[in-house]
């Protein structure tokens, strides 16, 4: 792994600042549905990372590699935090890979509770974890698929037009604690190659960017999706994407539990794989999938500064 020394057993590291004297940042790499992340360890909130470090760290060829880094420190040690430490103990600061901040990553979540369970702080159960979105409460079995009751959705004003080349879909505005849009195709290669943000319409309604998703039908209550993630490029996957895609199926079909009194649930399917979302009748909409911690190691902080310079 260039310019990271891997290791097979736990980090002997005493967290540094990055850029800071010390003898490594810890760090663990990890995915949900292959919507991959750098974890880094925190506890005590001591580290600095700059987004530019934390863009560095996420480059696929210069760095670690991730579609965005989970920091993980106690919420009562982050500012951001401090207000739900009463309610969650551990606090996910989720950053894109570009750096930028984010609100909420829903298979981030996911694999920010298998690291806790991993890492002998959390047991199987229910767990609740602060986000820059509120609090989210997570399900660990033993082994297995992570649930993350991901909070309602919000449905808001439509009128956004997404567009690839000489097509146009009118796309539906839904926030997951994030925005999205998400437009119905006939065929997942409309979206085209998503290296670049899709133009969208009108900019004023996501000042801040917007998370675009794609969406095929499959069958009965099973629609596929590619996601254009603000911040990170296409992913192989988005689980607050993958959210806001059943959201919108079920109202594009008729279905709202909050009218029908009986949950909805949908398969979406990701370039990385399957994630089922259900929405209950109170609104609240539950996401189950995988989460994989696949690596551990030491980050060299002379590296970090050496690579920003």
């Amino acid at each position: 792994m260039t310019n990271a020394q891997a290791t097979g057993t736990a980090v002997d590291s005493e967290p540094a600042a990055a850029g800071g004297p010390g003898r490594g940042i810890a760090f663990l790499k990890g995915h949900g549905t292959e919507n991959d992340f750098v974890i880094v360890p925190d506890p005590d909130g001591v580290l600095e990372l700059s987004p530019a470090a934390v863009a560095r760290i996420c480059d696929r060829r210069a760095g670690i590699g991730g579609d965005g880094l989970l920091r993980v420190v106690r919420s009562a040690a982050d500012p951001e935090a401090r207000a739900l430490a009463g309610e969650a103990e551990w606090f996910m600061d989720y950053r894109n890979g570009d750096g930028s901040v984010a609100e909420m990553c829903g298979n981030g979540v996911r694999v920010f509770a298998r690291y806790l369970q991993h890492a002998g702080l959390a047991e199987a159960g229910d767990l609740a974890i602060a986000t820059r979105a509120g609090v989210r409460r997570a399900h660990l079995a033993k082994t297995g698929d992570v649930t993350v009751s991901m909070g309602r959705a919000e449905l808001l004003p439509d009128g956004v037009t997404v567009t690839v080349g000489d097509r146009s879909w009118p796309a539906r505005n839904v926030n997951m604690g994030n925005p999205h849009a998400v437009a119905f195709v006939e065929d997942l290669g409309h979206a085209g190659e998503l290296r670049g943000v899709p133009p969208f319409s009108p900019a004023t309604v996501y000042p801040h960017g917007v998370n675009i998703e794609f969406v095929a039908d499959r069958g009965p209550r099973h629609v596929a999706m590619r996601v254009h993630e603000r911040g990170s490029g296409e992913t192989r996957s988005c689980g607050t994407g993958a959210c806001a895609v059943a959201v919108a199926a079920a109202r594009r079909d008729g279905a709202d539990p909050a009218v029908t009194g009986s949950p909805v649930t949908y398969r979406v399917d990701v370039l990385g794989g399957s994630l089922e979302i259900t929405e209950r009748p109170d609104g609240t909409v539950e996401m189950t999938g995988p989460a994989v911690i696949v690596a551990q190691g030491t980050l060299d902080p002379a590296w970090l500064v050496t690579a920003l310079d």
